[in-house]
């Protein structure tokens, strides 16, 4: 039996979310603020032991409230019963024949032996719309103070719902028709459930461990060694046990020993209780003794230290990593052993069990965490086993913003949190990305493969990225912090600086078409930096025709694969009506049109859209220019900077060619002539741009410009 999806409507970014959950063990990962707190915690809410959810007035969906507030304090509109009435939760749990099925029995809606799946319904919900208006036109008369503007009745309403909103909502538990056949539930098809006759805890039990763990490495903490009596408590065996038959049996000796010595050390204080009348010979005689218990013993009297060398040292003196990774371990160890009922043998496991933990990277490094995610597999199926040799069934969430946890994972496991908008989170199977790589060119999908690969290995904190920059070469790569600070220091009332915002910079060479489908899967907003790529034909005598590399000018078409790729539609219509090359498309596109949305499965021109795509465009230099290179661009609009440097740059040959001109006093060599003639070493080039760098005060790199089409795609990265 298991939990195989959850479905949230309402809950703060929740506003109808849905997660699938096949695996005993998932990572949630994302971005802050995407809702991972939010799933662990209305779970929590629902299944506490106590009278009732603790359900808050912020914890509400914003536009529901901003729904609420419009019918009741504004009465703008009249309440919609078609609309959510509050918070809902969905557990879809399926079983099989081998399971014990008296827990969930209220829950069945059908006896179809080949229907596996019941659906517990938990709604927090409205229960007297009208009573709720009339308490609060009372309220609004009584503290409005003739102040009935809009904005004060807001206000208003928030702190009345903030103070009373318990009053009016309640906890109905349903068990809601599912239809196999098509994979889904019937929210019209219920039945309204006694939570005294359903026994819940039964069911789901929930332990979490949370990111603010006890930890710390003060001189006088001791919280693994209070972590240690819990287990212990947790865990102790029952009668029998022979190594708790010897420790009673080594507590009794000490009994006998320490009660001899008390009766020496209390000597002195039984013969003052005596003197003034407190005892009578042979009738009321004091005795001080020694009463051991394991319990207490070990709770109080049991200290956790660690050696070095041959010191034994205080736990406050490891790191904290190392705190933390022990901490979580034995935390893991108590909850398995009060998820197998170690400590109660009349009380049976739940059904399902659900373990939470919270960014479980906190203080540790990479070989750590690499580590923790290695090991946490083997350590839950360990603790499943109970003494009988059964298995009780444990579903494990983890989250993190680890990008090393990241990379030791199974995709499989991975569940990607992402918002869709101010109001609203959606989950999605990073396992679904197979399926959209996959196409009959490629039917061992290696291109998938590949992704995997590349990312675990290098780059899987794009997962937790707000913006990502895709590059061509190591010398974009290089100087793009240069150039990001650039922009930041020249256009500083122009949004957030980008070194002050979560931009991921993967290199993606010449293939970032290979990256599409990711792209499409994050949904965040994109920069990918390329080259036009100008190739004209050329005869070679005994081999054919071939297409070379040549200048913009010059060139027929492009050979960049991924500027064929992501604007293919756009090109298509083009040819549609010019039957001019494909260069002068690229050559005609404005920034707006470099802009693009991914739509039915295809990238389509959209100012509006996430990704834009950066390639050479015209640089005025005394006259319009298009480069075809990084390298090209740059010496265009920085031809006198390499001048005015030009025994410092030791990358570069043929340096006087830079300098040379005709007898009119154009210069000789064209920028593309520079960057095919010039450069030595590509790899040293941009860090010798960077020693030669000058500040004016306000700029560390004052005294070069960025290539035209770098900074149209930074200043468009930078907007929000």
């Amino acid at each position: 039996m298991e939990i195989v999806k959850i479905r949230v409507k309402n809950y703060r970014a929740l506003k109808d979310f849905s997660m699938d959950w096949q695996k005993p063990l998932s990572l949630i990962i994302g971005k802050n603020n995407c809702g991972k707190t939010s799933l662990i915690s209305i779970m929590q809410t629902f299944f506490s032991e106590g009278k009732g959810p603790g359900i808050r007035y912020d914890d509400f969906n914003l536009e529901f409230k901003l729904r609420l507030t419009d019918c009741i304090a504004c009465k703008k509109s009249e309440w919609d019963n078609t609309d959510i009435q509050g918070i809902e939760l969905f557990l879809y749990i399926e079983y099989n024949e081998s399971d014990n099925i008296a827990n969930i029995s209220p829950l069945l809606m059908d006896l179809d032996p080949d229907n596996h799946m019941v659906v517990l319904n938990i709604e927090y919900v409205l229960n007297d719309i009208n009573q709720l208006k009339m308490d609060y036109d009372k309220y609004f008369e009584k503290l409005s103070s003739g102040k009935k503007n809009a904005r004060n009745k807001q206000q208003l309403f928030e702190r009345f719902m903030r103070d009373k909103s318990k009053n009016y909502f309640k906890t109905v538990y349903k068990a809601i028709k599912y239809d196999y056949t098509i994979h889904e539930c019937n929210p019209d098809i219920f039945t309204i459930l006694d939570k005294n006759i359903l026994h819940l805890s039964r069911i789901v039990s929930i332990k979490s461990i949370g990111a603010k763990r006890e930890t710390d490495n003060k001189e006088n903490d001791t919280s693994l060694s209070s972590l240690s009596n819990q287990y212990y408590e947790r865990v102790k065996g029952e009668a029998g046990d022979p190594v708790l038959e010897e420790f009673e049996a080594q507590l009794l000796k000490t009994d006998h020993e320490l009660t001899g010595l008390y009766s020496k050390v209390f000597e002195e204080i039984v013969g003052k209780v005596k003197r003034f009348g407190g005892t009578k010979e042979n009738e009321t005689i004091i005795q001080i003794n020694s009463t051991l218990g394991r319990q207490e013993l070990i709770k109080d009297n049991t200290v956790m230290t660690y050696k070095s060398g041959d010191q034994e040292l205080p736990e406050s003196y490891n790191g904290l990593g190392y705190l933390n990774l022990i901490s979580i371990i034995i935390q893991i160890e108590t909850i398995m052993a009060e998820f197998r009922c170690d400590s109660d043998k009349e009380k049976m496991p739940a059904d399902i069990n659900i373990l939470f933990i919270e960014e479980p990277e906190a203080h540790t490094h990479p070989q750590l965490q690499y580590i923790f995610i290695k090991n946490i597999k083997e350590l839950l199926r360990e603790g499943k086993k109970c003494k009988d040799g059964s298995d009780i069934v444990v579903q494990t969430l983890i989250t993190t913003h680890s990008s090393h946890i990241v990379a030791e994972c199974d995709f499989d496991d991975i569940k990607y949190f992402c918002r869709v908008s101010p109001y609203a989170v959606i989950s999605k199977n990073l396992c679904s990305l197979e399926a959209e790589y996959k196409d009959e060119t490629d039917p061992n999908n290696k291109r998938y493969k590949f992704l995997k690969q590349y990312l675990t290995l290098n780059y899987a904190e794009v997962f937790f990225a707000d913006k990502v920059i895709l590059y061509e070469g190591d010398t974009e790569r290089i100087l793009l912090p240069a150039m990001m600070r650039k922009i930041d220091q020249e256009e500083e009332a122009s949004g957030m600086p980008l070194l002050s915002q979560n931009i991921s910079i993967i290199a993606a060479g010449a293939n970032s078409q290979l990256f599409s489908p990711l792209l499409a899967f994050l949904d965040i907003k994109t920069l990918i930096i390329t080259d036009i790529d100008a190739v004209k034909k050329k005869e070679i005598k005994g081999k054919g025709t071939y297409y070379v590399a040549c200048e913009v000018e010059k060139g027929e078409k492009t050979s960049n694969h991924a500027l064929n790729y992501y604007f293919k539609e756009a090109l298509e219509n083009w040819g549609r009506n010019d039957l001019t090359n494909d260069l002068t498309f690229f050559k005609k596109q404005n920034a707006k049109q470099k802009v693009l949305s991914y739509i039915q499965k295809n990238w389509q021109q959209n100012e509006d859209g996430k990704l834009m795509i950066a390639y050479q465009t015209k640089e005025e230099n005394g006259k319009e220019y298009y480069s075809r290179s990084f390298e090209d661009a740059f010496f265009c609009c920085n031809r006198q900077f390499i001048i005015d440097n030009i025994s410092n740059f030791h990358c570069l040959k043929n340096k006087k060619y830079f300098d040379e001109k005709d007898e009119s006093g154009i210069y000789q060599y064209s920028p593309y002539e520079l960057a095919e003639k010039c450069v030595k070493s590509k790899p040293a080039f941009p860090m010798e741009v960077l020693l030669n760098s000058e500040s004016d005060g306000k700029c560390d790199y004052s005294n070069w410009k960025i290539p035209s089409y770098i900074k149209e795609g930074l200043l468009w990265l930078k907007q929000d």
